[in-house]
Order: C-alpha cells, then structure tokens, then sequence
C-alpha cells in the first residue's frame, strides 16, 4: 500500500514538541510537494491559524468553529486523490480514510461542537479511535446544549455518551475554533470526511467491483456533479431528478438489504424464501437501473443523456375565449415608412376586416401575450432579453427582415433560452445570441417546432431535441456551442436540411439507447454542411454490446475526414502541375472526383450504422417479446428502427473526423 502524507509538516500541537524536529527536517528533505500544494491545509511558517471562523446561530453562546465548509473543488479534489483515497478499491475506503486520519488527526485536547438533527452540545475530545472513524468525548464544562425541547439536561446526555460508551462519529464534530493554529489539519481532516459521507459515498458502493479506481469511478464525478450544481451549471430540473432518482434508490437499496438478510439468516427451503428470493431479485433490478440513471447523470460526457421531465406541468392557453387571433408587432423604433411596409408586407392579408394588431416593447412580452395561433412580428433591431420564452401554444415568431438584422440576445442566467412545448411552432428569420444558458439556445420538448432562415450563436448547447418532439430546421446557420451543435435524443424526429452546422465541439450528437424506455429517432439529413468543429461531425452515443467490445476500438474513429487529407492532394496535384503542365485541369477534376467519393462514402456510412443500431434493437425487442409470450408481433407496432435519409451532406474540417461512435 502505497504511504500517504501529510500536504504539509505537521506542526506543533498539543503532542510533544521537542521530539519533532527531527522529524519534520526529514519530512522537508524527502517531500517533494510544492507550497501551492500545502495551501488548503495552511503553511505552519507563520505563526496562528490560517482558517475563518463561524458564529453559530441560536439561544445559547457556544465558541466559534473553524469555517471549513467554503473549500474550492480543486481543493477537495486534490486532497481525496492525494492524500485520502489515492487509488483505493472500493472495500479500501474507510482503511485509507482511518490511516490519513491517524497521521492529521490530534488525538486529544480539542472542543468540538456535537451536533445533530436533534440537538448540539459541547464536547472535549480525549481520544480518537480511528479504525471506527470515532471521537472518545465527555461533556465540557460549563455545560452547553441546545435541543429542540428542554429535556436534554446534563444528565440525559451523559446517559446517552455512556449507551454511546463516549464514542461519537467524528464527522458529527465542528471543531472549536482556536487562533494558535494548533488544530487546522484536524479541522480540515473531519470537513474532508463529513463531505465524502455526506456528498460523495453511496451505501452501495462498498459491493461495487474491486478492479477499479473507487477515486476515478465515483469520487471524480461525483464531486465535479456537486461543484457544477453549485455554479448553476445543471439545469434545476436535472438537480431535482437526481436527487429524487437519489433519494429512490436509497430507499430501495435498504429494502433489498433487508431482503437478503432475512434470506441469509434463514436455511429453510420453505415456500416464503423462495418468494423472499424473487422479491430481492426484482428490488435488485430496480436498484441497478436507478444506479444506471444516477451515474449516466454524474458522467460530464453523458450528463444530459437523461431527459427529465421539466416541462409536463406547462400548460398551453388554448385559443382566445373570443375565438379571435392577434398579430404581435415588436418594434425597435417605429416610423411611418416601416409602419407602411408592414402593413404592406404583413398585417393586410386577403381578409383583415376583424384583424387585431397588438405592439409590444421586447419580444417576451409579446410570446408571453399569445395564445393558440397567435402570430408575433419583430421588427429590425437588437433586443436584450432576460428571461426563458416558454412556448406552450403553436404560435408563429418571425422577424421582418434579414437574421442579422433581427437579433435576440440574452442576459442573466437561466436553464434555457428558447423552450418549445407547442404541437406547431415556427420561428424564422432571427438571429438567437446566447449567454449563460444551462441548457442550450433552444430546447424542444413536444410537439413539432420548424426552425427557418434562423441564425443561432450559442454558447453552451446548441439546439436539444427531446424524446417524442420533432424538429424541422433549414436553411439556418449554427455554430460556437460548447457541446453539441444538436443534440437529438431516442424517441425524437429530427429533419435537417440545408444548413449549416460549424466551430462547435461536436456537430450532430445522436442518443440511441438499447433499452426498452427509449425509441430510436427518426432522423433526415440532407445538404447540410458539417464543418470545423472540435470533435466529430456526427456522432452516435449508444451502450456497448457484449459481442462489439472486441473491435470496438476499430468502429469508434470511422469515416475521419481531416483537412491534412485534403492538403495532401492538393500538393500532389501542384507536383504534377510542375512536371506536367497539360495535365493541370485534369489532376484538379481527378481531386474533386475524390473529394466527392469521400463525402458520398461519409453520407453512406452514417447511413449504414444507423441502420444497423436500429435493427439491432429491433432485435431485441422481438426477443422481450418473445419472453413475454408474444410469438407473433405485428411488425408496424414493433417497428423501431430508425428513420434515415442522409445524402448530400459535406463534412469538412471536423478535428476527429466526419463520424464517430461513442460508447457508453
């Protein structure tokens, strides 16, 4: 087992002064960490604590606390991966945690403020047993509690010390605050270990399986989750599901726990074990699926696979009582040239004799105004928007004139910027600018939304097609997401025509899970030019299948188109040209032949595995089927597969290629 150490030397404290130092000239001669790394646990160079303090809220005048409960994320992260945890299994966890505590730890001459969902009271700590991760306390004097009844006197809770017999949690400890410096490392030790049980370990975890990295498997994504929700991140609607998924999955667990003891304590092959056993398989099934759900959530890379159910509850208004339909107008300035020209152009259609016009100042006002069949009209101009237009109505967003001259920008943070939940929704000619976005520029949850001649600047997501929604984009221009430039989920209908897709990290991200709860999505690509982006042009994220693991490695990097391949013929044919002059228009028509073979086999092949993704989990839903006593299925009501129509799409300039897999 490899040694772990302090970040820091230890110090003076209560223990024996003398003899240390000796000791701690060794520890600076053969450690090799730098001073930036001892930050989180304070350099003893100078004299006194380097921690805040706490004031504690209530009626009674407890000490202060150390203020432990503000550290970074790289703060934690490095001190569970260096000198924690390291590369522990998962059955190693509380050994590692025990043998770091034995080396930070003081094991006796500090106060610490006890406290619980019931009651807080004041403690001296006079040992620590560290292989339980317990404190060894007795009552301070004077006597200081606090409890939300008056019947704990010094008595009760001396009575409940001796039941304990004096040993109480250490994570259950605040650590008096004291100016010397003394107990900094013992503060910031339990802080360290009340986080891990509160917010990283799961009580399962302990049976996860021993050949890998408990740090890299759980604690890395797990903390990165709780530091990405702190920062606002996660969509809420995502932080609610996980900690409800959580929270399930918990309480299933428990079930299955008392299951199988029940099982275990009983050698009778008797009717009721038997039925004890197919219960604790069933809770089993359950309590792997929610882990599956919970770890897809904490995987970055896999985040916003879950599609939670945000929107269910958003209400569409129906049409007006009066049965009547309004044109929107959004004007930026209105004079009597533009006024003209809509009333031109827009608000005298062939019969306007009961037309109602209504003007807005800023377009969410406006969206906000609309009901079932409402019409919204944005004239030339910049608008500033703060706030998420929720369409719940098939309404009709337009701008009059080019997208560059209708332009829709979005400030303060928020989940999402445009989310569609109308049965027919169209937006078209704008040009959609944002900012501090969970989620995406534009998420489309049911229903059909058409997006045309639109230009979309992102910033984090581009455009999310959910499960059951159906999006119809053309002609439109998208580029600078962070993730995906569209992201389209199973279940879902996606038709991109003629557009163009360019500079985001990914460029098409497709979710196609072989799971009973998820649809495969109906996807049409045509004549859309897929172009310098980070990663992939288009890439399918599905699981793995047993038999693919072999050569997995050979499908995951297909059709890689890299613009070296591009110069490369280029300077092939300037060669030629040098040496044969004649022949320079022929060498030229010879590389766009290629080039074009190259795009025709890209289009193919992303045609070729989506189909064969789709069959695959025709397959197994025959098979379910089947055990369910189905012999004969009718095809239109199994039919799964995936919808494709990809042909004449360019894929130029992608960092990793035109296609790629993603497994999971």
């Amino acid at each position: 087992m490899a040694e772990l150490r302090l970040p820091g030397p230890p110090g003076d404290g209560p223990r024996d002064r003398a003899g240390q130092a000796e000791d701690l000239q060794r520890e600076d001669a053969e450690s090799d960490w730098s001073a930036d790394s001892w930050s989180d646990y304070g350099s003893r160079d100078k004299p006194g604590t380097t921690l805040g303090r706490t004031v504690l809220d209530g009626n009674v005048l407890f000490p202060d606390v150390f203020h432990t409960d503000h550290l970074l994320f790289y703060e934690r992260f490095g001190a569970y991966q260096d000198y924690i945890l390291a590369d522990c299994k998962a059955s190693e966890v509380k050994q590692f945690i025990a043998e770091y505590l034995e080396k930070v730890l003081e094991p006796c001459g500090w106060q610490a403020i006890w406290r619980t969902d019931v009651f807080q009271v004041l403690v001296g700590v006079v040992g620590v047993n560290f292989p339980a991760l317990k404190a060894v306390v007795q009552l301070s004097e004077p006597f200081l509690c606090e409890s939300q009844d008056s019947s704990f006197t010094q008595e009760c809770m001396q009575e409940l010390l001796e039941l304990k017999e004096h040993q109480i949690l250490l994570q259950e400890l605040w650590v008096v605050y004291d100016e010397s410096g003394d107990f900094d490392q013992t503060a910031l030790a339990i802080e360290h270990l009340r986080f891990f049980y509160r917010c990283i370990w799961r009580t399962w975890d302990e049976e996860e399986e021993d050949e890998f990295d408990y740090f890299v498997r759980c604690v890395e994504p797990r903390l990165r989750l709780h530091y990405d929700i702190l920062e606002q991140r996660v969509p809420s609607g995502l932080v609610l599901d996980y900690r409800n998924l959580l929270s399930q999955c918990e309480k299933l667990y428990e079930k299955f726990l008392n299951v199988r003891n029940s099982i275990s304590s009983n050698d009778s092959d008797s009717e009721a074990e038997n039925v004890s056993m197919v219960e604790g398989l069933k809770l089993y099934d359950k309590v792997e699926h929610l882990k599956q759900k919970l770890k897809v959530i904490e995987n970055p890379l896999l985040r916003y696979v879950f599609g939670y159910q945000k929107y269910g509850s958003l209400q569409a208004k129906g049409l007006r009582p009066t049965g009547a339909k309004v044109i929107h107008v959004v004007p930026w300035t209105m004079t009597a040239n533009l006024l003209h020209m809509l009333a031109r152009d827009k608000l005298c259609p062939e019969s306007c004799e009961d037309l109602e016009i209504q003007f807005h100042r800023d377009p969410l006002a406006a969206v906000n105004a609309c009901y079932e069949g409402d019409r919204v009209i944005i004239c030339p101009g910049r608008y500033f928007v703060d706030g998420v237009f929720s369409i719940a109505d098939s309404v009709e967003i337009e701008g009059y004139g080019l997208p560059d001259d209708v332009v829709i920008e979005k400030q303060g943070k928020g989940d999402n910027f445009f989310d569609c939940t109308g049965a027919n929704i169209k937006i078209s000619n704008l040009k959609l600018v944002q900012h501090d976005a969970v989620e995406g520029v534009l998420s489309v949850h049911h229903g059909k939304t058409t997006l045309e001649n639109c230009v979309l600047q992102c910033e984090t997501t581009g455009i999310t097609v959910r499960t059951s929604a159906e999006l119809l984009m053309k002609n439109s221009d998208l580029y600078g997401a962070k993730g995906a430039g569209v992201e389209i989920y199973p279940g879902s209908s996606c038709s991109l025509l003629h557009n163009g897709i360019h500079h985001c990290k990914e460029g098409i991200l497709i979710k196609n899970f072989l799971d009973e709860d998820y649809e495969a999505p109906k996807i049409t690509m045509v004549h859309n030019m897929i172009h310098n982006n980070d990663g992939y042009g288009v890439v399918l994220v599905r699981p793995e299948m047993p038999s693919e693991t072999k050569d997995a490695s050979g499908q995951r990097t297909p059709g890689n188109t890299q613009p070296t391949q591009v110069g490369d013929k280029t300077t092939c044919a300037e060669g030629s040209r040098q040496e044969q002059p004649g022949c320079v228009t022929d060498e030229l028509e010879l590389c766009k032949r290629a080039e074009t073979s190259e795009q025709t086999e890209n289009n193919s092949e992303i045609a070729n595995v989506l189909g064969a993704t789709s069959a695959k989990k025709r397959q197994i839903h025959k098979k379910r089927l089947s055990e369910l006593g189905f012999t004969e299925a009718d095809d239109n009501l199994m039919s799964q597969e995936m919808f494709v129509s990809v042909e004449g799409n360019q894929f130029k300039w992608n960092g990793k290629g035109s296609f790629g897999l993603l497994f999971f």
